[in-house]
């Protein structure tokens, strides 16, 4: 039975008000339950748990602001925001998997698909029926996707995709994939690529130290076969993409400070009862100050993104508000996890304890979706007005 006890110094339970709060609950219910007896022998094995994707689906956790009529749970950002905190608290790599089918497969054919598209992914995406994956990054063109190399051309009723990504959350498994490509014309386009298309490949990624229980993979096109009304019709050019990675860098912001909350959580239990020189360690001056300034940064983190939830809710919040959002969450996290880490000395390292594994996780949540200096430069600009970027 989990002890978890979410620190709320400021009282933001008060601001979310009982109808969010009855969500975040279900959603840290099922992590109790489902989620993290079976997390740290799946990430110490390197296995993603397939078996809790039906689980996801049935707490909405797939597209929860699609509209329910497209089969999502047509929930604001605040609730999505609060799954997501209970969702990292359990693993990233798992708050990975549902925010790739939300935000980077659901959202963009929501978005920008046609009303045929939308009908015959959005029900079964959000049903757990089909899982997706999103294709930008290459091997060569992470931070500068506007580089990409994949491409397709014109073949009558189809087109013909060639290239590959790297780096794709959910790739071994999704039944379809969310592929940004240039058009012959040189704009970048998406594409649904279906699994069993002639030439599509998805092999998958190993011997990653992070995000261990997250299936990780490439995408493959060697002369990929795909209907002109697999074509995203609604958006031609960067900004398709990265609108979907504002939704993913929204849900990040929000699910670090729950990775971080969760060491925190443990850090001040450990140090309550481990004992030293006679007295627990949490009585001692230096872990008092290394607790305080975890909850002090975990506090701020939690005030900005409930005020970024609310700006998003009103279509005011801006590319460079979630930047700064997810940048701050995630550096966060870190630090904390680190600090907890310290807290418990050698145990912080055991699979006994969910710390490391969060701490290699964040690793790589602080580099995907733009990495911690990018959001740097997006924030600088916006300050500016220069483009500092090349």
């Amino acid at each position: 039975m989990s002890q978890y006890q979410p620190p709320d110094y400021y009282l933001l339970d008060e601001l979310i008000g009982e109808e969010y709060r009855l969500i975040r609950d279900s959603v840290r219910q099922w992590v109790n339950r489902a989620l993290l007896p079976i997390i740290e022998d799946y990430a110490q094995r390197a296995e993603f748990p397939s078996q809790l994707l039906p689980g996801m689906a049935e707490l909405g956790l797939f597209g929860p602001t699609i509209p329910q009529e497209h089969g999502g749970g047509g929930l604001d950002y605040l609730a999505y925001g609060l799954m997501m905190q209970e969702l990292e608290r359990g693993d990233s790599g798992i708050r990975s998997t549902a925010s790739v089918q939300g935000s980077l497969v659901m959202y963009p054919i929501y978005t920008y698909g046609s009303e045929e598209q939308k009908a015959i992914y959005l029900p079964r995406l959000a049903s757990g029926a089909l899982m997706g994956c999103f294709g930008l990054t290459e091997p060569n063109h992470g931070s500068d996707p506007a580089g990409m190399l994949t491409h397709f051309d014109d073949a009558g009723d189809h087109v013909i995709l060639n290239g590959s990504k790297m780096w794709i959350s959910n790739a071994p498994f999704a039944d379809i994939a969310i592929v940004w490509a240039k058009n012959p014309d040189g704009q970048v386009q998406g594409l649904i690529v279906e699994r069993g298309m002639e030439g599509f490949s998805t092999p998958e990624t190993h011997n990653k130290w992070s995000l261990r229980a997250s299936a990780t993979g490439e995408l493959v096109f060697d002369q990929v076969r795909i209907p002109k009304t697999n074509i995203l019709p609604g958006i031609t050019g960067m900004r398709g993409p990265l609108s979907c990675l504002n939704q993913a860098r929204y849900g990040i912001a929000w699910g670090a400070l729950g990775a971080a909350m969760d060491c925190y959580d443990t850090a001040v239990r450990y140090a309550k009862e481990r004992q030293q020189f006679g007295r627990p360690i949490g009585s001692f001056q230096l872990q008092q100050k290394k607790l305080a300034e975890m909850l002090t940064e975990i506090t701020k983190g939690q005030l900005l993104v409930w005020r970024l939830a609310l700006l998003k809710n009103q279509d005011r919040a801006t590319p460079a508000q979630i930047s700064m959002a997810k940048r701050n969450s995630v550096a966060t996290a870190l630090q904390v996890a680190r600090e907890a880490r310290q807290v418990l000395g050698a145990m912080g390292i055991t699979g006994d304890y969910p710390i490391m594994r969060h701490m290699m996780n964040l690793e790589s949540v602080v580099t995907y979706e733009g990495t911690h200096d990018i959001h740097l430069l997006i924030t600088g600009m916006d300050i500016t007005g220069f483009n500092a970027f090349g």
